[in-house]
């Protein structure tokens, strides 16, 4: 397979920030009440990631060592920064339902996890095809649990009515809070039946060890992976 599209693979299937890596999960459960807002929330995330991603592999080198994650950060606030401006000209009402979640993209574990592990370490090209493999996914994510969401708990999709109110009861707790976590797991749990069945025929969805964040001393399985990233140990056992 193309390396940049097992990039894109990678961020959409095997290593989807949302269903497999359990990244990202405050934007995911606060602003998935509709699939609007999903959407905006996962695109928005997407052109940060993939900016960020192709600065910070062109301007790696340029960093010292000392000063490289408060580097990143300037980066991604500065991008950050740029979208919201943009939103809130041309999309001013899905800016004001995700409010505060827009700012908190600077510390979306997804982006600073991929600007350490992968674009700080790769060529541009690669580095934005991660960037917009791992945003899709994110989209992806988002956007399926705010149509379950917006179904179960208005009857709507994108905000247009679907299910007639005449025979239809809206659950409003799909809407609320505790209706998040319940779509979540659902769609985790139907994630993990699919990775068990691709691993008993040989063909594991996702690598068994590794990590986006390289945060080993707050990890659980860091004596497993040795600090390597999910692609760097699935690379080493294909050279082996």
């Amino acid at each position: 397979m193309n390396k940049n599209v097992e990039r894109l693979y990678n961020g959409i299937i095997k290593e989807n920030p949302t269903f497999v890596l359990m990244l990202g999960m405050c934007p995911t459960l606060a602003v998935t009440s509709s699939a609007m807002n999903g959407l905006g929330m996962g695109l928005s995330t997407t052109v940060v990631l993939v900016l960020s991603n192709m600065l910070i592999s062109a301007f790696s080198k340029v960093f010292p060592d000392g000063v490289r994650m408060p580097a990143f950060i300037v980066i991604v606030a500065s991008l950050v920064t740029m979208v919201q401006f943009i939103m809130q000209a041309y999309t001013p009402s899905l800016s004001e339902s995700l409010g505060v979640y827009i700012p908190l993209i600077v510390v979306n574990c997804i982006i600073l996890g991929r600007a350490e592990s992968y674009a700080s370490k790769n060529p541009i090209i690669p580095s934005v095809f991660d960037g917009i493999g791992m945003g899709l996914g994110f989209t992806f994510g988002l956007t399926c649990i705010g149509l379950i969401r917006e179904l179960l708990g208005a009857g709507q999709i994108f905000g247009f009515q679907v299910l007639s109110l005449s025979w239809f009861t809206p659950i409003t707790i799909f809407v609320m809070a505790p209706g998040a976590f319940l779509v979540l797991s659902c769609l985790v749990a139907v994630m993990n039946i699919v990775r068990a069945k691709m691993e008993a025929k040989g063909k594991p969805l996702a690598a068994p060890s590794g990590c986006l964040t390289g945060d080993c001393a707050g990890c659980g399985h860091a004596a497993i992976c040795g600090g390597k990233t999910a692609t760097e140990t699935a690379a080493e056992t294909k050279t082996e």
